[in-house]
């Protein structure tokens, strides 16, 4: 696509705009970058490059098209939620007459349920005694991730002052940046005190608030995060890979096994939509279904 034709130029603004006024973090701006680099692309094999030129056929052709090239439900759902959104707010400032993305839909995808770990197996990865600097900081950050259910961008976002420690509660900023505060659990309180003691002791970090910093005294990085809990898991010899959303998510299907409270889930897991917590319903049922067939004395039968 020509770099000066107008379609480019609106993606830039709406990007700007993003940024500057809706407050956009950095991980949902370059899901939007992607998502409309795409629009972009498909759309210049046709020869469009002009915003003004995009109608509901352009944008179905679109979807098509990158599902043949191997996008899949999700992803598309994602891509025509960008591309609301971008043309949402040229209909506001009134470059277009109407959002040529309105009433296209993706193709459906199984819903896949989230990889959790069982209370054992959390247990086996937590219940350890830290012998290094980072052992005791990544201790602390999966205590915490386990605890409150906190999202990767989340955690790396807090600061010593979001930490409540004598009233066991932390306050973070989630998407559209939201505010919430959450609990923390004994355990994590626990390892948070030990990681603040050295964390104290890193003169290096004295100049950042960042709750969680490296070696260099420099808050750490969400792609660090994901390293360290990989190395864990492995450590660990756990069945599956780890990554921080399998700790809220098991956070979330734990605390929700033992409650039955989705309301409340759904709060602190920081979703604007009860639909997006039901999905942990499932888990718990599965739960439930695998007790009753091992315990009810009428229910001897076969699963398919």
């Amino acid at each position: 696509m020509d770099a000066g034709g107008r379609l480019a130029r609106d993606t830039g603004s709406y990007l700007g705009y993003l940024e500057a006024t809706r407050r956009a973090s950095p991980h949902t701006l370059a899901a939007y970058r992607r998502d409309l680099a795409l629009l972009g692309a498909v759309l210049a094999e046709r020869g469009i490059d002009d915003t003004a030129l995009i109608d509901a056929h352009a944008i179905r052709h679109a979807v098509a098209t990158l599902h043949r090239r191997g996008l899949g439900g999700r992803s598309l759902q994602r891509f025509l939620s960008a591309c609301r959104g971008f043309f949402n707010h040229l209909v506001s400032i009134g470059e277009l007459r109407a959002n040529p993305a309105l009433g296209v839909s993706a193709p459906k995808s199984p819903r896949r349920l989230p990889a959790t770990l069982d209370v054992d197996q959390a247990a086996q990865l937590l219940d350890l005694e830290p012998d290094s600097w980072e052992a005791v900081r990544d201790k602390a950050i999966m205590e915490l991730f386990y605890s409150s259910g906190l999202r990767l961008a989340e955690l790396c976002g807090l600061d010593c002052p979001d930490l409540d420690l004598p009233g066991a509660l932390v306050t973070v900023t989630g998407k559209g940046a939201k505010t919430r505060t959450v609990p923390v659990g004994t355990l994590a309180v626990t390892a948070l005190r030990r990681w603040l003691e050295l964390r104290r002791d890193c003169a290096r970090a004295a100049h950042t608030p960042a709750l969680f910093v490296t070696r260099r005294g420099t808050r750490i990085g969400v792609r660090a995060v994901q390293k360290r809990l990989v190395l864990h898991g492995r450590e660990r010899q756990l069945a599956q890979r780890l990554h921080p959303h399998m700790l809220r998510h098991s956070f979330a299907s734990h605390v929700l096994e033992s409650s039955g409270d989705l309301r409340s889930v759904q709060e602190m897991l920081g979703h604007a939509n009860l639909s997006t917590t039901q999905i942990y319903t499932h888990l718990d049922f599965q739960h439930l279904a695998k007790v009753y067939d091992a315990s009810h004395p009428r229910a001897a039968r076969k699963r398919k």
